[in-house]
């Protein structure tokens, strides 16, 4: 299986409060913010999708499935 490229960044502006609270429940957690947004972004295109999504794949794979 291929492993995940982590060389795009995604800035996100939002509330500094927010932000800190984020912060805290991701360490409550014991991940990095980075590590719950990308699980949040897998899951979202898994939902969106319908199937799920491997490392490696990119737009034009999803595109040639039925």
């Amino acid at each position: 299986m291929a492993t995940e490229s982590r060389t795009a960044r995604l800035t996100v502006l939002i509330d500094p409060d927010k932000k800190a609270v984020f912060e805290h429940l991701c360490a409550q957690e014991d991940q990095t913010p980075s590590q719950v947004v990308r699980r949040l972004i897998r899951d979202y295109m898994e939902q969106r999708l319908g199937q799920p999504w491997l490392p490696g794949q990119n737009l034009e794979d999803m595109r040639r499935k039925p």
